[in-house]
């Protein structure tokens, strides 16, 4: 039996940037956390005693007689990824809900595919873990999506992930006091909007722009926000002032596709703003999900009170381990 814990993923800059189509050609920059929230995944060889060979849990249960029969399309690509055709049960928990806007998908299948490294008795770094998820979520299942979650999810801490041009990318770890990260987790307010979404289809509308061209403006501007953000943080600049990049961030987020956000939203993030968050955003590729806000701790309990359609808040705590094997019995 083995249990992987893999990191969910916030972040504060560059989002769009990680999106090869535009990396490739002109650079980008990421500044995310792995957030301390977690996809635990079990995996272990199922004895040859039952009708099915092998059975997946997740939030419907399948039993199939042959692995390539299986719906999950990590899952099938996974055991496809590493050849196993033998049976095997695994069994999915998330701290968080599902098509939220914090990478939950690659926590997944890193978490996975992690998993299943150890079920055959090898170990795997952080770069190889992230640039196999890279692979099977681009080339394998073909989704339209970038990279800055698999390498979170796989890494986790703090970091600042520099890409292109080229398909070369990079992390080094944001090196900041103690104090000042933990003022930082206590500034920010993460809220899910009760919306889950499929964000393929709201990415898919973002690649097309970024390949047409329509988005050249956005995303110039949000790489150099990334960059002042990052240079910022590295100074210890107060709160008040990183949030009001990040609110340009968004307003520039926005215009990535007509699908990110919608007037709900919106109307959603303007009352913050007015009840005291410095700024903040729509995580993921849009349309619903997690909101991420930055503002004093002493306004946070008024923001929850004016945002009452939202009904679930999560602590802002930074993982520091990346994805992690947490149990292995090779018995």
């Amino acid at each position: 039996m083995i249990i992987t814990r893999t990191p969910y993923r916030l972040s504060f800059f560059g989002g769009g940037t990680d999106y090869n189509a535009w990396f490739e050609e002109h650079g980008g920059i990421v500044l995310a956390i792995g957030l301390a929230q977690y996809c635990y995944i079990s995996v272990r060889f199922l004895p040859p005693y039952f009708e099915h060979r092998t059975r997946v849990v997740y939030s419907r249960i399948e039993s199939v007689r042959d692995n390539l029969e299986i719906q999950h399309p990590s899952v099938n690509g996974c055991l496809q990824h590493m050849n196993i055709s033998e049976g095997v049960e695994i069994h999915h928990d998330g701290d968080l809900p599902a098509r939220s806007g914090l990478g939950s998908s690659s926590s997944f299948t890193v978490g996975l595919l992690h998993a299943l490294h150890a079920l055959q008795q090898r170990m795997i770094g952080p770069n190889q873990l992230a640039l196999e998820a890279i692979d099977l979520e681009q080339n394998r299942l073909k989704e339209s999506v970038g990279i800055q979650d698999q390498i979170i999810a796989a890494h986790g801490d703090f970091q600042i992930i520099k890409m292109g041009p080229g398909k070369y990318w990079d992390t080094n770890k944001m090196i900041l006091p103690d104090e000042y990260i933990s003022a930082l987790e206590d500034h920010v307010l993460i809220g899910f909007s009760g919306i889950s979404r499929l964000a393929e289809e709201h990415a898919k509308k973002t690649v097309e722009n970024i390949k047409q061209g329509k988005t050249n403006e956005e995303l110039l501007s949000m790489t150099a926000l990334a960059n002042e953000g990052i240079q910022a943080m590295l100074r210890q600049d107060g709160f008040d002032a990183i949030g009001r990049l990040l609110d340009q961030n968004w307003k520039l987020k926005r215009r990535l596709a007509d699908s990110v956000s919608a007037k709900w939203m919106d109307d959603l993030y303007q009352v913050a703003i007015q009840k005291g968050a410095f700024g903040g955003k729509l995580m993921g590729a849009g349309a619903g999900g997690f909101f991420f806000f930055l503002a004093p701790p002493s306004k946070h309990q008024q923001i929850r009170e004016a945002l009452s359609q939202i009904k679930l808040w999560v602590p802002c705590k930074i993982d520091h381990s990346g994805s992690k094997v947490i149990f292995y019995n090779s018995g």
